[in-house]
């Protein structure tokens, strides 16, 4: 059966980031995807204009419809925007048996901030039913209140973040200085995988963490170890960012259907 993937996240009027990354995604390696939108963000590749939150009523009528009648084999979750919305989701997720990938979105590509002030602190919630959470070395810092400077400083980060909740942490690091790309798994147990590419210099990296994370998870809901689906995840990031089709004038979206020419078969 198609993997079938539900992206519980905001929309992103630019089309590069949130759940129209995480539909493109999804679709791209071979998953049915399912959205719970949370949030609707003017913005463009200059930046946000704005952020409406969506009412929580909608929020648990979109999961309940989806669960209810198609079913899901994992879930990703990006931004939130508040708090109570977080917690809400948490309440929602009780009842799926499904793995979840936590991206903890917390300001776009842009520096602009997409939550309320409160998000942060009732992240945890999340992260205690999370099979991994995806954060960059900034949302690193925020999370632990460690300083994140370089790839020392964000192992040490990654493995407190996941020693305190138990779960496995994909620590980014693309903010980081340096000719390669260092990406550090830690998971619950303290065990650590380490993957180091080139990095590839582009304005158009627009979305990057929410298709990671929705990759991540389509490769989880069909079935594939959770080292498997990062390497799946990896290499697609990479080659979506190969064929940005460079739009726009500041960060540009990805192409991630132009980068098809690396689709790996999930099974």
């Amino acid at each position: 059966m198609i993997p079938r993937i539900l992206a519980i996240a905001g929309s992103d009027s630019g089309g590069g980031a949130g759940i129209q990354a995480d539909i493109k995604t999804i679709t791209m390696l071979g998953g049915h995807a399912m959205t719970a939108i949370t949030a609707i963000t003017a913005q463009n590749t200059l930046g946000v204009q704005s952020v409406f939150a969506v009412p929580i009523a909608e929020i648990e009528a979109q999961v309940a419809a989806v669960a209810d009648d198609l079913g899901v084999d994992a879930i990703k979750i990006g931004m939130l925007a508040t708090g109570p919305i977080v917690r809400a989701v948490r309440a929602m997720l009780a009842g799926i048996d499904a793995p979840i990938v936590v991206d903890p979105v917390m300001v776009s590509t842009s520096g602009a901030t997409l939550n309320a002030d409160g998000t942060a602190a009732a992240m945890p919630a999340l992260f205690a039913i999370a099979r991994l959470i995806t954060p960059n070395a900034p949302e690193l810092a925020v999370l632990t209140g460690r300083s994140v400077e370089d790839e020392a400083s964000m192992v040490a980060a990654a493995q407190a973040l996941a020693a305190r909740h138990r779960c496995a942490v994909l620590a980014k690091g693309g903010h980081l200085p340096g000719s390669q790309v260092v990406d550090i798994l830690v998971e619950a147990d303290g065990t650590r995988t380490r993957w180091s590419d080139v990095r590839i210099e582009t304005r158009h990296s627009h979305g990057t963490g929410c298709t990671l994370s929705s990759a991540v998870a389509t490769g989880l809901g069909a079935g594939l170890p959770l080292t498997d689906a990062i390497v799946t995840a990896r290499a697609y990031v990479r080659a979506a960012l190969l064929a940005a089709p460079g739009l726009g004038a500041g960060d540009g979206p990805m192409g991630h259907g132009l980068g098809r020419a690396y689709v790996p078969d999930p099974a």
